[in-house]
């Protein structure tokens, strides 16, 4: 397997330039009409760097960039590395003010969106304060500013940029959080960072170069071309993988014979239930990346059954300031931690990368100005989830209050970030997930924390998930579980299902005090993977339903 930090170190764009060289006639994307190879990759990012330059981009200047995944954001996304600008990548999905007050937190120079984001750009005034230079893609320059082809025109004229000189700690992008726990955050990605990123993606998965991805999260399908992996770009709603059509997720697995493949649970259940299978298995493929949120051994079952012998599912787990932090396969969840999920453990991740620090820390809501060893809880001890390597963000971008509530300064320069998860460690060291910090919930009979509960209660085979929120005045809660059914029920049912649910959580010290649920038809969910339970809506909603 080639090591990428070793042959190209931080730069993803002599990366290109080398696959370009090396393997220029090889597919680097493939969409639903059109592809480009390694070469024409390159030579477009190359046109466009010196478009972009023409135009006022520099090194670090930062780039609002509202583009769907496509030919023109992949060759535009390489012309910013070039130029060593500041790309800022956000989710469409998270709405129309959160997106204006990222915008409004980041302070982006440039713009460069599809005619749509132009639109909430100037009926909105997202970036008013500070965009100077505006840029259309697939459309005329009705919103002012200019527009793809006159870049690349302009590029196709210029000279040839000369090289600049790269700091691997500089910054590169800057990738907001989904917001699906508060408002969302721009995570600071450097050169070294998104190397490391792609290292430790690669050399855990087992991932070689000439294989086949099939990208249904864009951001990881920039990570391609520095692994030598084809990436095959489906024709779907990033936003809303969980309402995906299955055949164009089936369709292209099997026409250009994809060996791997990114998909967030609830991706993975939507093709699972509702794919044509009829034309055989997925042959071809030999490994699915699931994150997000934990993946159900329903659904690992259930997409395992399409699969071939040998072919693996992995769970990394991680966040958008630390990614990857844990992985584990299929095999050792069904072989073994299904069971104690079920039994109230939480959710197993798996062991540390070994590149990494993983360690738990006391649960508090204050900051944590400096690393010392005596933070550390020792295993079977839940407390927060901190993690540092080289993979891990320093910082959120012009965002002091977060940055300083999220990271912990170690004596070295070392930066811990503090995942806002809870967990602990078992006995052979690896990692269970127990939810998110914000989440746990001040009972009369204790602390509980949802994920670690929600497991008991996901056993039954009519629930397809759950969640445990807080309901009433005052810090102490009462706890109620909200349920959603698979498929969902009948009213005449639910009196059923609920004595069920009764009696699996009073056979659990840490359940038996849940007495209250309530059925819901669809969670609200992140827009990023449809996976993250938003629980501050269902608590809102298990209020009313009470009342």
């Amino acid at each position: 397997m080639t090591d990428m930090t070793d042959s190209c170190p931080f730069d993803f764009v002599a990366c290109l330039r080398r696959r370009a060289e090396q393997s220029p006639e090889r597919i680097a994307y493939i969409f639903p009409r059109g592809h480009l190879s390694f070469r024409e990759l390159a030579q477009e990012s190359e046109i466009l760097a010196r478009g972009l330059f023409q135009h006022g981009i520099r090194k670090g200047t930062k780039v609002a960039f509202l583009v769907p995944p496509s030919r023109e954001f992949f060759a535009l996304a390489f012309a910013l590395l070039q130029l060593g600008s500041i790309p800022i990548l956000i989710d469409p999905g998270i709405g129309r003010r959160q997106i204006g007050r990222c915008l409004e937190k980041a302070e982006p120079e440039a713009f460069i969106g599809v005619p749509r984001a132009h639109m909430g750009r100037l009926l909105l005034g997202w970036g008013r304060r500070t965009v100077r230079l505006n840029l259309t893609v697939g459309g005329p320059s009705l919103w002012g500013g200019t527009t793809y082809l006159k870049v690349r025109a302009a590029g196709l004229q210029a000279p040839k940029l000369a090289a600049l000189a790269m700091d691997p700690d500089e910054p590169a992008a800057v990738a907001f959080t989904s917001g699906s726990t508060g408002p969302s955050k721009g995570a600071v990605y450097t050169r070294r960072i998104l190397s490391a990123q792609v290292e430790l993606l690669q050399k855990h998965h087992g991932i070689k170069e000439g294989e086949v991805s099939l990208a249904t999260f864009p951001l990881f399908a920039l990570f391609d071309p520095a692994m030598g992996v084809t990436s095959v770009i489906p024709e779907m709603d990033f936003t809303r993988p969980g309402s995906v059509d299955p055949a164009r997720i089936l369709r292209p697995i099997r026409e250009h014979r994809v060996t791997h493949m990114f998909a967030s649970p609830a991706l993975l259940k939507r093709v699972s239930s509702a794919g044509d299978f009829g034309e055989g298995n997925l042959d071809s493929l030999q490994r699915v990346l699931s994150a997000g949120a934990p993946i159900s051994p329903k659904i690992l079952r259930s997409f395992l059954d399409h699969l071939p012998d040998g072919a693996v599912i992995y769970t990394p787990y991680g966040a958008t300031e630390a990614l990857p932090v844990t992985t584990i396969s299929h095999v050792e969840i069904l072989g073994g931690t299904e069971e104690g999920t079920a039994q109230g453990a939480g959710v197993c991740v798996g062991k540390p990368l070994p590149e990494l620090f993983v360690g738990i820390i006391e649960i508090t809501d204050e900051p944590l100005t400096r690393w010392a060893e005596d933070l550390r809880l020792p295993p079977g001890q839940i407390g927060e989830i901190v993690v540092s390597g080289a993979n891990v963000s320093p910082s959120y971008d012009r965002d002091p209050q977060g940055t300083r509530l999220a990271k912990i300064q170690g004596k070295d320069g070392t930066i811990f970030h503090r995942m806002g998860d809870v967990g602990y460690f078992d006995s052979d060291g690896r990692l269970w997930f127990c939810g998110r910090k914000f989440h746990r919930i001040a009972t009369a009979g204790g602390t509980l924390f949802p994920v670690a509960c929600e497991g008991i209660f996901n056993r039954h085979p009519e629930v397809y998930r759950s969640a445990l929120v807080g309901t009433g005045p005052g810090a102490v809660k009462e706890p109620v579980l909200c349920v959603q059914l698979d498929p969902p029920a009948r009213a005449t049912s639910h009196a059923r299902i609920r004595d069920d649910l009764l009696a699996l959580g009073s056979a659990h010290a840490m359940t038996k005090d849940i007495r209250t649920f309530l059925f819901h038809r669809s969670f609200p969910v992140d827009v990023r993977h449809n996976a993250k339970i938003y629980r501050e809506k269902l608590a809102i909603w298990a209020e009313r339903e009470m009342r």
